[in-house]
């Protein structure tokens, strides 16, 4: 997979070496990072924002079942951005994103009937986008598989499509293929904490995961990452 533009906080940490990853533990996790600080009830203000953010969502949710085409239009001007950002780097390729929110948009049209208000309409949106690219990743996949004749070591993605050119080649493919790796469930937790900035909030209920598993397997993805950055590195100071 190839993990478009992956413009990550800490990699100019991982630019000094590979045990600049700062690992936490799932408890130091729900605290402040990277100067975020997740929301809590006794925050000033959050409660009436919160309340404001959910009576604009159910009146867009309440607007779309009724057929009205400029309230699906608002969601895409609301999330449009965030979702190609998101299917961009869960698939590898721009045209890939389009094709996946494209399709996200249409299955939300025809299934707009089935949603019920369990969460939010935003949530619910970003969960069918996220199943769509987990699809399109699987269906490539078992394409690569059955295709003949392909060179070994073949890259079971299109190569990616690099946003950051301060950053160093060799390190941002490493970075790339070390988070190809992860399993889905990890994939999907960092790249929505890390690339997109959501709290672990609304992964947790983009996942239909609690809280404190989406911490977790935050905290099991970046170890397996340092894991994997690091050996290169161990074996490049033993050939020396």
């Amino acid at each position: 997979m190839g993990t478009t533009g992956l413009a990550l906080p800490w990699e100019a940490r991982i630019a000094q070496g590979a045990r600049g990853l700062h690992l936490q533990t799932p408890k130091e996790n729900c605290r402040a990072q990277r100067g975020r600080v997740e929301p809590t009830e006794t925050t000033s203000g959050v409660s009436s924002a919160a309340a404001q953010v959910s009576l604009q969502d159910s009146a867009l949710a309440t607007a779309c079942q009724a057929g009205d085409l400029r309230a699906f239009e608002r969601l895409y001007q609301l999330h449009g951005s965030r979702m190609k950002s998101m299917a961009r780097n869960l698939l590898g390729t721009t045209s890939d994103a389009e094709d996946a929110v494209q399709e996200t948009f249409l299955k939300i049209q025809r299934g707009i009937g089935s949603f019920r208000g369990q969460s939010s309409f935003a949530t619910w949106s970003f969960r069918i986008l996220i199943n769509t690219c987990y699809d399109a990743r699987r269906s490539r996949m078992r394409k690569k598989e059955v295709s003949q004749g392909e060179p070994e070591g073949t890259e079971a993605s299109p190569r990616p499509e690099p946003r950051a050119p301060g950053a160093h080649p060799s390190l941002r493919l490493a970075l790339e293929r070390a988070v190809a790796k992860l399993t889905e469930q990890q994939r999907g937790v960092f790249l929505m904490y890390e690339v997109e900035g959501m709290r672990h909030s609304e992964i947790a209920a983009v996942l239909e995961i609690s809280e404190t598993a989406s911490k977790n397997t935050l905290f099991q993805a970046k170890k397996n990452l340092r894991q994997m950055l690091e050996a290169p590195r161990s074996s490049a100071a033993e050939a020396r």
